[in-house]
């Protein structure tokens, strides 16, 4: 692949720029961003020096592969926009949320390459998790490069699209859950004395080291847990007091809520 367009200059598209130029995935020379507004294209320009265009036809013309970076509402008419010069050996690359490969091809075609991807807003920090749905017309070797642009900034795995929905629950949402959850153990230390700074750091570090701990010792959560609960201890105690009030339940409800909205989304 020679040159990557990015359609859209937002929170998510400057991500992923920075993703592939600062892994060295890709030069900048070799990427091309596109956005209607100018002050988002002097943001890339100044963090990234990428060339860039208001007018997504000439970024999707020069390019191999596309991103569009763009919210659902406005997918269908970016695509329209620039189908004219989407070419069957151009790899087009989605992260429109509740946007199906079947109603990106209604406006593309349907001989075209497309890749449906979940990111998720951690991606700001290198540290996304995205999830990948290839059509029909993905090879093996386009397949390997997309998931090297989405793994530039965070994990990405290959997932069937019909779990795309559930990906939106556990992770392109859930980030709001966990930041719900250091909030209220902040203002809990708060309440017992402590700095409100100091209590977000204390937080934040401790959710962040339970996570790593998750997915570097490969032990199931439960276990962690048990490793934590000492027999009449404090943190058993804290447990039997979430538990009570529905801390897990309240999590799955809060999920599946999401998944429900993102159904009825892409019926729209």
């Amino acid at each position: 692949m020679n040159k990557l367009a990015v359609i859209g200059a937002g929170n998510m598209g400057r991500a992923i720029v920075g993703g592939v130029i600062n892994s060295g995935l890709i030069s900048a020379e070799n990427v091309i961003v596109s956005d209607p507004f100018e002050y988002c294209l002097e943001c890339v320009e100044k963090d990234y020096k990428t060339e860039t265009t208001t007018d997504s036809k000439e970024a999707v013309k020069s390019a191999d592969a596309i991103i569009f970076a763009v919210k659902p509402n406005v997918i269908g008419k970016v695509l329209s926009d620039v189908k004219d010069v989407i070419s069957e050996d151009k790899i087009i690359i989605s992260i429109a949320a509740a946007t199906s490969i079947d109603a990106i091809s209604e406006h593309i075609g349907f001989g075209n390459k497309i890749v449906r991807v979940m990111p998720n807003t951690p991606a700001l920090v290198g540290e996304a998790m995205s999830a990948l749905s290839p059509n029909e017309n993905i090879t093996d070797k386009d397949l390997q490069y997309v998931l090297g642009i989405f793994n530039s900034f965070g994990k990405a795995e290959v997932v069937s699209e019909s779990l795309m929905d559930s990906v939106v629950g556990v992770s392109g949402s859930s980030p709001a859950y966990v930041f719900m959850f250091i909030e209220a153990m902040a203002d809990a230390a708060v309440l017992t004395g402590m700095p409100r700074a100091q209590a977000y750091k204390f937080a934040a570090q401790s959710v962040y080291g339970a996570a790593k701990m998750v997915l570097e010792t490969g032990k199931h959560p439960a276990e962690l847990k048990d490793m934590v609960c000492s027999p009449g201890g404090t943190t058993i105690s804290a447990v039997e007091a979430l538990e009570s009030c529905g801390f897990r339940n309240a999590v799955i409800q809060g999920q599946l809520a999401c998944v429900e909205k993102s159904i009825d989304m892409a019926k729209k």
